[in-house]
């Protein structure tokens, strides 16, 4: 899959659309930092980054606001991550936290193919 961002600001787009999720507002660096578990620097310059390709926007106040091609990539992202965690939850009959840990490992490099095959098998054996 050619892409304009690499995986690590796909986690990024994927933390800020989490994080809206869950406060029912826009996060700003700093919620995403502590999510993700990394520095304010290393935020502040992926976040310029993804201003640059058009996947955010910083509001005045400093909140993080996703663009219409920012929104849809997380949440292609965050579907893939979802999927692949109810999926090695049954496979592999491990715990909810063990798969999402995997999922992150593995969500940015499989293509639709694979995805769509295991939404497949998903839906077969539910």
């Amino acid at each position: 899959m050619e892409s304009d961002i690499h995986e690590s600001g796909e986690d990024y787009i994927e933390a800020i659309l989490m994080l809206h999720k869950e406060k029912g507002s826009e996060p700003r660096s700093v919620d995403v930092a502590k999510k993700l578990g990394v520095s304010k620097p290393s935020v502040s310059r992926a976040m310029g980054i993804l201003v640059e390709r058009g996947y955010l926007h910083i509001n005045d106040n400093g909140t993080l606001l996703l663009t219409e091609k920012g929104r849809a990539r997380a949440t292609e992202v965050y579907e893939r991550h979802v999927l692949l965690t109810r999926f090695l939850m049954k496979i592999a009959g491990v715990g909810e936290e063990q798969a999402a840990i995997n999922a992150c490992k593995i969500e940015h490099d499989i293509d639709d193919d694979i995805k769509n095959g295991i939404r497949r098998w998903m839906e077969e054996n539910a």
